[in-house]
Formats: structure tokens, sequence, C-alpha cells
């Protein structure tokens, strides 16, 4: 074997799994398609701002005990979401509003259904009475925005159990981004002994039921056309559920043989959520003097007309950035869309929001985008459970065979789905999962190999002691 356990995806809970195992002395190479790690969370610098611009994860969502615990061992700093929210009212204006959408007591309803169904069909009960309309089309704006789900596919159980977890109760961030974390989850992992490489595509993963004893065999490419086969005695898959499930314009990655049938039901109880994010970079905060400073300690602007579902700035922290994010259903009908036209869609709707068009123009240094639809490594991106789905997060965790292992936010059973902490939570859990089976066996062979050994020794003793 070339090494103990393989890991695909180099994202947190590739990360994550890696160096729980190579902490305990388990041989471990990480393989990762992309030239970073991070998977998800991605940075990229933009203009000539000092703290790289999140084009992936970029908040903290609830306690998140996994973050936290490795922010506090690389000694780094978390501030909590803060600042005033906007909204555009029927006049065309802005008006500061509670950022709670209500979401929370509607979904709370959900328990009453005596089965599940989608978000849709759950909000259009409310979509028709006057007291709850309002309601209703914030919860909805929740979803797709928040959630970056399509509200015709969601499981409104799902979404009702994930509020309910607390989960979204609070947000925060890394200071200086995520990007200092896993810089420093990528040197621990190097100190440890993991041998991450990058630029290294699986495409195909041999196995055969029998345990880790029976190994398994990667088929892997590298962005230079090389080719090789890796072989282990167990893998430990990370990659993105759209990968998994092989949408459109994914890479390539196969199961030989196919994964087990209620596996494959697994993933079609789950559903990727759509986003784009652009990161608009400006000489200086403009927004803040505007209206006598009215917009100062503004944190979010949300508009429903336009095609991003929200505008975000650093809030408590000042800073010269502004995200544009397009979740859901607007994310969707930004496909097929360039850069340069997501990024100049954006500039022009932030500035028509704040009726600062020409200001906004001078005003801008650069942008930076992506969509996680259109990445061929992601498809997506976070899950979410579509309707019926129910306990589909926990079957896509469970391993196969003692030899196939799963990680990744979208096998996160605790309401963590869809976030940073739940994928360094599933790869950890996954890790614990391999070394069992890893332990399991190496003690079954020392127990053979003791038998082996008696009934040798057994078997010559007649011939060592007789005349």
């Amino acid at each position: 074997m070339d090494t103990d356990v393989v890991v695909v995806g180099a994202g947190a809970a590739g990360l994550a799994a890696g160096l729980w195992l190579a902490e305990r002395s388990v041989r471990v190479i990480v393989v990762e398609a992309r030239d970073q790690i991070g998977g998800r969370v991605m940075w990229r610098p933009v203009g000539s701002v000092d703290v790289p611009a999140e084009l992936g994860a970029e908040f903290i969502h609830g306690a998140a005990p996994e973050t936290s615990a490795f922010l506090r061992a690389a000694a780094l700093e978390t501030v909590d979401t803060a600042g005033d929210s906007w909204v555009c009212d029927s006049a065309g204006g802005l008006h500061r509003a509670d950022d709670d959408f209500g979401a929370d007591d509607i979904f709370e309803r959900v328990r009453s259904l005596p089965e599940d169904e989608s978000v849709q069909a759950f909000l259009s009960r409310f979509e028709n009475y006057p007291a709850t309309r309002d309601l209703a089309r914030r919860a909805r704006l929740f979803v797709e925005g928040f959630e970056a789900a399509d509200p015709a596919l969601a499981s409104a159980r799902a979404i009702a159990d994930e509020l309910r977890s607390g989960v979204d109760s609070t947000a925060s961030r890394p200071i200086g981004s995520y990007a200092p974390l896993f810089e420093y989850l990528q040197a621990r992992c190097a100190k440890a002994g993991v041998d991450i490489r990058l630029n290294t595509r699986v495409e195909r993963i041999a196995w055969q039921p029998g345990g880790v004893n029976s190994g398994v065999a990667l088929e892997v490419q590298t962005n230079d056309g090389g080719s090789s086969i890796i072989s282990a005695r167990c893998v430990i898959v990370t990659v993105p559920l759209g990968v998994l499930q092989q949408r459109a314009g994914a890479t390539r990655l196969s199961f030989v043989p196919q994964l087990p049938q209620e596996k494959q039901n697994a993933l079609r109880g789950l559903e990727m959520g759509h986003a784009v994010r652009v990161t608009l970079a400006f000489r200086t905060p403009f927004w803040e003097e505007l209206a006598g400073g009215r917009y100062r300690d503004a944190a979010f602007f949300r508009c429903e007309g336009g095609a991003f579902n929200a505008f975000f700035a650093q809030m408590p922290l000042r800073s010269r950035t502004i995200v544009a994010w397009a979740g859901g259903p607007r994310a969707t009908a930004l496909d097929g869309t360039s850069a340069q036209d997501r990024i100049e869609r954006a500039l022009d709707e932030f500035g028509a929001l704040l009726d600062a068009r020409d200001l906004a123009r001078r005003q801008f240094e650069g942008g930076v985008t992506h969509d996680w639809s259109a990445d061929p490594y992601a498809c997506g991106a976070y899950s979410y459970v579509t309707t019926g789905g129910g306990n589909a997060r926990a079957i896509l965790a469970q391993p196969v065979g003692d030899m196939l292992f799963f990680a990744g936010e979208a096998t996160a059973t605790d309401g963590q789905g869809g976030t940073v902490s739940g994928a360094f939570g599933s790869g950890t859990r996954a890790a614990a999962e391999a070394h069992r089976a890893l332990e399991t066996a190496r003690a079954l062979e020392t127990a053979l190999g003791l038998e082996a050994a008696d009934a040798i020794e057994t078997a010559d003793a007649p011939s060592r002691v007789a005349p």
C-alpha cells in the first residue's frame, strides 16, 4: 500500500480528517484537484485592500465548536456581525429594518404537518392571508438567500429542524478572513506528516467489499496531464455533494463497483444550493458619508427586485469592500454570465440602491467574483435537504464496507449542514471511523499472525524432540 488512508479533497473536512489521522501516526495522503487548499473556502486579493476577499464561506454560524477549537489553537480571533440592516421599500427608497427574517416563527408551524412538504407548498397557505403574507414573503427570502435553496425543492421540515438547532441564531467572522486559519491548518498538517498533493484529481475509486485488508485503488490525474494509481487501505471522500451526484459540468468521479443503492438514494434526497458572490473594492467606504452619514453603520442592504439578494459590509469592522450575494433562484438566473458582467451588474445595482451610481463608479477600484454552480469541483455552494429527504445526510455519512468513509458539510447531522464547522466536524468523525477500522484490522492481523506462529511451532515440535 502507498499509504494507510487517502483523503479526497483538501477543504475543511479533508484537512480536519488528514490532521486527526496523522497526529495518531496514520500515514495519510490528501489529494486536491484545485491549486490551493480550502475547497469552498476560497479567498482572493481585491484592489489594494489588505484583507483578501472571501469568495466562498465567510461566516461562522452559531457556537461552531469545531471551528472555534481550531481558531483558538491558531490564536486567531473572531468578531460578531453587527450593524444596521436596510431594506428597499415600495417607493424605491431604503428604510432601516430588523435583520430578523421572521423565519423561525413561521417554520415552527411545520411541527403540525402530518408529513413533509416543500417550502413553497408550506408557505403558499400563509401567502393567501393578509395577516401572514409579509411573514411568508420574508421566510421565502430567507430560504432563497440565506439557504441558497429553491423553495420548490427544499424540505420545510429540514429547514425547521435547522432553525430549531440554533445554528443560525448568531453569526461571526474570523478577523482577517478564513485564510489565516487554513494556512495554519496546512502548516500543521505538514508538520504532522500529511502528504498534500494539489492539482491532483481523483477520477476513479476502485474498491471491493472486505474491509481495509482488501484495500482501495484511486486513479488520479494531475493537471499537467500525468496519471497514476494510489493504493491505500481505505479512503475518506470529502468532495462536495454536486461532484458525488455527478451533476452536469462536474469533474469526473466514479466508484467501481457503484455505491450501494441506499447511498445513491441519499444523494437524491439532497440538493446543492446555487450561489454567486461578487466582492467590490472601493477607494473609500463612500456609502458611510451619504445622506449625512445615514448609512455609516450599515451592515446589510436588501432589495427584492435586483439580480442580487443582498449587499453587505464587514461591520462592525470598517472596510472598503462590499459583497454582493445572489442565492437560490437569483443565482440560477445569472447562469452563463461572465465574471466581468457579474461585477458590472453588482456595481451598478449597489450604486443604484444608494442613488449614487456615478459616485460608486468613480470610487470603484476592482472586483472579484465566483459562480459556485459553474465550478466543476463543487457544482453548487452548499447542500440542503429536499422534500422527503429525511435522514439523507446521516445515510450519506455512513461508511461503506469499512473502506469508504464520507465527510463534508452535506454529511453533517447536527444542524451544521452547509457550514464550515459542519465540514470540520464531519472530517474528524470520518477520520475516527477510519481509524477504528484500521485498528480492528491490525488487531485481527496480529491475532491471525500469532495463531499461525503457534500452529507452525506445534507442527515443528515433534521433529525437534524426536531422537
